[in-house]
């Protein structure tokens, strides 16, 4: 057995399941904000695109993706981060992937050289488990930032020595940030870029949540937008990762894909054909449909806006709360213990949430997770909002 996996730790749900074992609820009707899966319904066309193509089960598909999807990803990609007409070219900087967790973890198995001591894998402090996971089992060691409140939960890049930078082969950024809902901007991203030519470290860029924000007029910057403004126009050593998951509501139908520098997108095409996990034929082509359609996506940020509203008007009295940047989650500091806040809200009002330690490793002296609760807001705004009254309850029993 690979010894690496000895090193992988519980899942913030198990854990999270552990907490709860032995609580019976105080009150019927149990509402969990606690996975970040989107609960919006699926886009009609998309499912209609489905249905209409099953005829392409037969036939196997390409590693690469067909033409078709790569070409829709470019153009998506270019209006959206407002890139040239000729920045991509959708045969060397696109590739297809099977959901973006698969390739954020098998990201880092096909670009860590084993070959050095020392290697390291940068990744903010809290975080998606999966980026520790990956550089447990690609052989590099798992190097955490913090991102604190005083910092508006935002990496400070130039407080990462010399020493650890020139160690890191990949760094993992995650903007807007899960859990956190921090975007980082344009000029932090930027420096991130200067320091990547200086140490030649890899810019691994989770942009899953991207397309969740508030403001229509301010969409968050992304790596290859920065790279582009900056003057890297072959996008060297970025690379972003995105998903129709939240963007589109299509959690179940795993389709993504990365873009950026055409030679590391070459090696991992190269690594992803053995891997063996090309996208369906079926759909790619209902990929295509969703990334040419912006409709459905704004009348899913439209809801998410509504219920933000909803939730900081109920909470906002018996808590210091404010909206994120972008993204679903509700990033709560918490009065008490996060474990114990999210156990007697349970027990008290059944209502689940996730402890913040549970997202994050001791890093510096601290665990940057203690006392905060990641609330997804994913559920109905009904849901939201009764959820939002029950753990107002909740607060005003520690008060």
């Amino acid at each position: 057995m690979n010894p690496d996996l000895k090193k992988l730790q519980p899942y913030p749900f198990e854990k999270l399941n552990a907490l709860k074992a032995e609580v019976k609820p105080a009150v019927e009707g149990h509402i969990a904000l606690s996975i970040g899966e989107p609960k919006h319904a699926a886009p009609g066309f998309v499912l209609d695109s489905i249905k209409d193509n099953l005829d392409q089960t037969n036939r196997y598909p390409l590693t690469k993706g067909s033409a078709e999807l790569r070409e829709a990803i470019a153009g998506w990609l270019t209006r959206r981060f407002k890139l040239s007409a000729t920045a991509l070219d959708a045969e060397q900087h696109i590739l297809p992937v099977t959901g973006t967790r698969e390739a954020l973890f098998s990201f880092a198995q096909c670009f860590i050289d084993r070959t050095q001591d020392g290697s390291a894998i940068l990744m903010p402090n809290p975080f998606y488990q999966i980026y520790e996971g990956a550089a447990f089992l690609s052989g590099a060691e798992p190097v955490f930032y913090n991102t604190v409140k005083d910092n508006n939960y935002l990496p400070d890049f130039d407080a990462i020595d010399e020493a650890t930078w020139k160690r890191c082969q990949i760094i993992y950024i995650c903007t807007p940030g899960n859990p956190t809902g921090s975007v980082i901007t344009k000029q932090q991203l930027t420096r991130l870029i200067e320091l990547s030519k200086q140490y030649n470290f890899i810019i691994a860029s989770d942009e899953c949540y991207s397309e969740i924000y508030f403001d229509e007029s301010q969409p968050p910057c992304g790596l290859l937008e920065a790279a582009e403004a900056c003057g890297n126009t072959d996008f060297t050593n970025c690379i972003v990762f995105h998903s129709l998951s939240k963007r589109s509501n299509l959690p179940g139908m795993r389709s993504g894909f990365v873009a950026g520098d055409a030679s590391l997108i070459k090696s991992y095409l190269l690594y992803r054909t053995y891997h063996g996990c090309a996208m369906p034929p079926v759909h790619q082509v209902a990929s295509i449909t969703a990334w040419n359609d912006e409709e459905h996506v704004i009348q899913s940020r439209e809801r998410y806006v509504k219920k933000f509203e909803a939730v900081l008007d109920i909470l906002k009295p018996v808590i210091d709360i404010s909206l994120p940047d972008a993204g679903f989650y509700v990033w709560l500091n918490t009065p008490v213990d996060d474990e114990t806040f999210a156990r007697e809200l349970f027990a008290q009002q059944n209502v689940t949430v996730l402890p913040g330690s549970y997202l994050s490793r001791e890093k510096d002296g601290i665990n940057p997770g203690h006392k905060h609760v990641r609330m997804a807001l994913v559920a109905p705004l009904d849901e939201c909002i009764t959820a939002a009254e029950r753990i107002k309850q909740y607060i005003q029993t520690l008060n």
